[in-house]
């Protein structure tokens, strides 16, 4: 027995992970951010299915049995290959779940038009895997993709309202919708971008809906445990959390607040590559 692991590439994760510990606050969690290797969005599959594997291995390795990959990247590029290739070598039960399945099973429960856009960065807009997941549950809506290759290192570095984020987030929704007038609602697929809502919310048609996927991958964990008995009970329940990054933990401390909600103490986690 363990605690969940929750994984991210760095702080993005956190917008999700706040949502997950408001739905099951009972749980002990371990937060880890591969910040010293972030961004992932423009990284290959390859690379990126190395660091993720290293990071869940090390979640592992501290005792969590069941793994969110809190970071779209991560799920689009390495989760797949994570569930096929890497857990059946394990003789004890581990799972590993992610972020895009929560979202597309749901999405076409909110959309009337059957037209539905996607923020994303360009690694995750390239795997398509929003397309495909969403045509596996619902072949009937229409999907729209727009690559926001400037939105994290805009939120990275706290440029949430400056002038340049508002020419970047407005350019870039005026080209998704550009694509189709009869999109109605449009998913933030990147963890960083509910930051960004305030100006998404400014240049986005107010007939237009914009989920966030904090509150949906909750749910969405709430339900696996529940039909899943074999893994909830291996979940240790005190109510502890704690943060781990592989970069400088105070640099890590500094930012980490703006994503999660409120203050945090990590320690750094060193990798071997």
């Amino acid at each position: 027995m363990g605690p969940i692991g929750i994984f991210d590439s760095g702080y993005g994760g956190l917008t999700v992970f706040r949502e997950i510990v408001k739905a099951l606050p009972q749980y002990d969690y371990i937060y880890l951010g591969d910040n010293a290797r972030v961004p992932y969005g423009t990284r290959s599959f390859e690379t990126v299915y190395a660091y993720t594997k290293e990071c869940v291995e090390s979640l592992f390795a501290m005792g969590c049995r069941l793994v969110v990959l809190a970071c779209n990247t991560a799920s689009a590029k390495a989760l797949r290959t994570i569930q096929q290739r890497d857990l059946p070598l394990y003789t004890d039960l581990h799972k590993v779940l992610g972020v895009i399945r929560p979202t597309t099973e749901v999405i076409g429960h909110y959309t009337h038009t059957r037209h539905v856009g996607i923020l994303a960065t360009p690694g995750t807009v390239k795997s398509a895997s929003y397309p495909i997941e969403i045509h596996k549950f619902f072949p009937d809506v229409a999907v729209y993709q727009q690559a926001c290759p400037l939105w994290v290192p805009l939120v990275e570095n706290n440029e949430l309202d400056s002038q340049g984020a508002a020419y970047f987030v407005e350019a870039d929704i005026n080209r998704l919708l550009q694509q189709s007038p009869d999109i109605d609602t449009v998913i933030l697929a990147c963890t960083h971008y509910p930051l960004l809502l305030p100006l998404i919310r400014r240049f986005m048609p107010p007939h237009i809906q914009v989920l966030a996927q904090g509150k949906l991958v909750a749910s969405s964990l709430v339900d696996y445990l529940q039909r899943h008995p074999e893994v909830e009970t291996l979940c240790t329940k005190n109510n502890t959390i704690r943060f781990f990054t592989t970069d400088n933990a105070a640099d890590f401390e500094e930012r980490a607040g703006r994503f999660y909600g409120k203050t945090v103490t990590a320690d750094e986690l060193k990798l071997s590559t």
